[in-house]
């Protein structure tokens, strides 16, 4: 019987899982404007088993985003946070009573829990960014608001 925690240079530190998460999927438009698609990595049913963190009840979540140019979230907040890496492309974001930031590949955005804010893609131009938050106790990582205007988001500084 082979041996498959081992690798060639020897025993490895790490293994590998099947992915537990789901398709590529449009977001509603309930939850942005313009076309943006997630592709969601979240644990099933075994967090231990598909995310190798102990269940305490909130599953991390995580999921690479992509926006066509103009497509941004609505005004949303995260009960636990949340983390953005933008991995291509030129974006915006922007917390309530705050500027909107212009936001490029290895850019960490951090938005605390609570906190009301947006993200999307510049007017020109494409964006993609994993992001990473827990869920509530019930399941859900976010709670969703207004949309943002298209006044709003005309303020975003040109990249």
């Amino acid at each position: 019987m082979t041996d498959t925690s081992r690798s060639v240079a020897g025993p490895a530190s790490a293994r590998a899982t099947r992915t537990c998460g789901r398709a590529a999927g449009a977001r509603s438009a309930r939850s942005a404007t313009g076309a943006c698609a997630a592709a969601a990595a979240r644990p099933a049913r075994d967090a231990r088993r598909c995310a190798g963190v102990p269940n305490l009840g909130r599953q991390p979540a995580a999921a690479l985003v992509h926006f066509t140019p103009g497509a941004r979230t609505a005004w949303h907040t995260h009960p636990h946070g949340q983390t953005i890496f933008v991995t291509e492309g030129v974006g915006v974001c922007q917390r309530e009573g705050a500027a909107i930031e212009v936001i490029r590949p290895g850019d960490r955005v951090f938005f605390e829990h609570g906190e009301n804010h947006w993200h999307g893609a510049a007017p020109n131009r494409f964006m993609a960014h994993v992001a990473m938050q827990q869920n509530d106790e019930t399941g859900s990582p976010m709670t969703t608001g207004e949309h943002v205007s298209d006044e709003q988001y005309g303020a975003a500084p040109r990249d």
